[in-house]
């Protein structure tokens, strides 16, 4: 991937701030024409630079009022030696609907998870069912959000 330039750059910002805007909207605002719009746009997909368009929700309007942050750690070793515990806990993740980020931490702990459910019982219920009984999981600690104070899915160009 070549080094993003200074058009480059202000167009993705647009495409940040609105992924439905036209390419001619986008030209309208970089001062370009649509098909060189076009053009960077396609370009920069096809190099990955654009990963995938998405609608952003509010989580309360679908019935998601508790997001809660989750450390975790895994136990070292387990009896089924087929597979890592990390190997089953990443695998297993991936299934789970209330996860919706997991990061790889260094330190004390090895995974961050971000959850989002409906309520406090639904939290425990994900808890308690399904994390804590995990065989990879050895212990968790949970902060809850109180107030997002800021939000955004927009990278700093």
């Amino acid at each position: 991937m070549d080094k993003l330039d200074k058009l480059d750059k202000l167009i993705l910002s647009k495409l940040q701030a609105n992924g439905r805007a036209t390419f001619d909207q986008i030209a309208e605002m970089v001062n370009l024409s649509p098909s060189a719009v076009l053009r960077r746009v396609k370009r920069l997909e096809a190099d990955g630079v654009i990963d995938r368009y998405v609608a952003l929700l509010k989580p309360e309007s679908v019935g998601l009022g508790l997001m809660a942050h989750i450390h975790v750690r895994l136990e070292k070793s387990t009896e089924n030696h087929q597979r890592s515990p990390r190997d089953l806990f990443r695998s297993s993740v991936q299934t789970w609907p209330e996860v919706v980020e997991c990061d790889a931490l260094s330190g004390e702990m090895d995974y961050f998870l971000r959850v989002m459910v409906q309520d406090m019982s639904a939290y425990s219920h994900f808890v308690m069912e399904t994390l804590l009984k995990h065989p990879s999981v050895q212990d968790c600690k949970t902060s809850f959000v109180l107030d997002r104070v800021k939000a955004t899915t927009a990278l700093p160009l």
